[in-house]
């Protein structure tokens, strides 16, 4: 499988297509100014604390606050919060986090208001992006996040990605780590650290390590709270630190600027990949000179199709995602309707798991398959959903066929689900749903014809129109456009046009050139 990405960059936003096999996987929108992005670090206050739900609001500067309960709090949240403490008030120089005396863990069973009290500092990182109605939800449990490593402070733990299947390697990334790791840090060893050399591992931690205690050295005044301490680096560095690997062939940006910012990021963490990144100057569009639009316009929607007719309708509530699968003219085939309904099963379950992950669904997703009989054949669909789920990055847990034929998916969701209206409006009415009366529309096009010809000085012009509209101005002996060529001292011809809506008009010049085109 064959990996590309294309960045689409401008003043306003920045798009990030991931196509795996030349199809769109995965969609990201974000803006230069977008804030309270997954990631991010944010000094705050206690708004105020929650008993009942043993959980705190917490002003970020959202418009509104921001949700921390008790469990993300973390174990090491009082060692945490005396080291902010003392670099917030300092008067001399910080103590390094590794010569920092570390507190007891919190008790895991406390109660909020043990910790916190309204008004107090706090470091927090956010969780959970800002969704619907809701705040950002928080932890206070830091952590650090690069290609290899996660660095969490003031924890001592060291933890493999189970994705790493060798227990020999397993063994000699954490016997490695053991080794390098500095005090007061812990760490987890991404899936891509398989197999990376010491050296490697260890100018990523010590980055990370500068990187954390560099935020501590400058962090904002008391009276500028709340504010951000250190931001997650741009989305594009994040898919690409998030995804890059030996499948990746090509990765397209459209922007100077950002070009150059993911060069010299790829040169640094894997540079043999710096020759995949590639400057797209074409006239073009990039998103249109590679299918992507084509492929978001037919992959978005409350309809998709996916195989020989087969379609899914996808509808969302507040609380959760309902995918029906229907085999559409597939009925119509000669195979017995087992035989075709774990056929087109097996298909739906491919696109279901590439729309999660287009449309970052989160939450929970029912779906309904078609029926079927066999034990085996629902286990085959349980087993290809998981499958194709594995390459989804995102924490997810299915679960077997129900016996009225439903699946559950539970998929971790930590920012907005991706929305593209695929609809357009009416050409015609614009959607209002109404036009102008066709009664009046010769007038309106006489007085339009005559200010241009007036304004062009023109003696030629051709008047494209709907058929019916072409009927009506020049049948007759005395029709109506020759009575106008004679007001207006101009050849003018109206011609019918069957790409024209009803009450749609453009005028050409006797070039060729169109000066006109509008719609009543």
């Amino acid at each position: 499988m064959s990996s590309e990405l294309v960045i689409n960059a401008s003043k306003n936003e920045v798009s990030i297509a991931l196509l795996e096999d030349k199809r769109l996987v995965e969609l990201n929108h974000s803006k230069p100014e977008q804030k309270f992005s997954v990631g991010d670090i944010y000094l705050a206050r206690v708004k105020k604390t929650m008993p009942g739900l043993n959980a705190a609001f917490i002003n970020v500067g959202y418009e509104k606050d921001a949700f921390l309960h008790y469990l993300d709090l973390g174990p090491q949240y009082s060692t945490l919060n005396r080291f902010l403490t003392q670099a917030a008030n300092r008067k001399s120089k910080l103590l390094t986090v590794s010569k920092f005396r570390r507190e007891k863990d919190i008790n895991k069973h406390g109660k909020i208001n043990d910790i916190l009290t309204a008004g107090g500092l706090i470091l927090v990182q956010i969780a959970k992006e800002p969704i619907s109605t809701k705040g950002p939800r928080l932890s206070s449990e830091i952590s650090i996040a690069g290609r290899n490593l996660v660095l969490i402070p003031f924890a001592d733990k060291i933890s493999v990605s189970s994705k790493i299947s060798s227990q020999e390697e397993r063994d000699r990334l954490k016997n490695l780590l053991v080794s390098i790791r500095p005090k007061n840090y812990g760490i987890i060893v991404r899936t891509v650290a398989e197999n990376k050399k010491v050296a490697e591992l260890d100018t990523e931690l010590r980055s990370l390590v500068t990187k954390f205690e560099k935020a501590f050295e400058n962090l904002p005044p008391i009276k500028s709270l709340p504010s951000l301490v250190l931001g997650e680096q741009s989305r594009a560095i994040s898919v690409i630190r998030d995804h890059l690997n030996g499948d990746f062939e090509n990765i397209f940006i459209d922007n100077e600027d950002v070009y150059h910012e993911i060069k010299n990021y790829i040169s640094e963490v894997a540079p043999e990949k710096e020759k995949i990144v590639k400057f797209y100057d074409g006239k073009q569009a990039i998103f249109e000179k590679l299918d992507i639009n084509r492929q978001i316009k037919t992959s978005f929607g409350t309809a998709v199709s996916f195989k020989q007719g087969a379609y899914l309708i996808i509808e969302h509530t507040e609380a959760l995602h309902v995918i029906d699968v229907n085999s559409g003219n597939r009925s119509k085939s000669g195979a017995d309707q087992e035989t075709n309904a774990t056929e087109v099963n097996l298909a739906a379950a491919d696109e279901i798991a590439r729309q999660l992950r287009l449309r970052d669904m989160g939450g929970i997703i029912v779906i309904d398959f078609i029926d079927m009989h066999k034990g085996e054949n629902k286990q085959k669909l349980y087993e290809r959903m998981k499958e194709v789920m594995s390459k989804d990055k995102t924490k997810h847990n299915i679960l077997t066929l129900s016996k009225f034929g439903l699946m559950q998916i539970t998929r971790q969701r930590v920012r907005p689900e991706m929305h593209i209206e695929t609809a357009e409006s009416c050409p015609t009415c614009a959607g209002t749903g109404k036009i102008q009366s066709a009664i009046l529309f010769p007038d309106i096009l006489k007085s339009e014809i005559e200010v241009l010809v007036e304004l062009k000085k023109l003696k030629k012009l051709t008047i494209l129109v709907h058929p019916y509209v072409a009927a009506y101005l020049t049948k007759g002996f005395k029709s109506i456009v020759k009575s106008w060529r004679k007001e207006m001292k101009c050849k003018l011809f109206v011609e019918a046009s069957s790409t024209c809506t009803y009450l749609e008009f453009r005028a050409i010049d006797d070039q060729g050139t169109e000066l006109l085109r509008k719609t009543r």
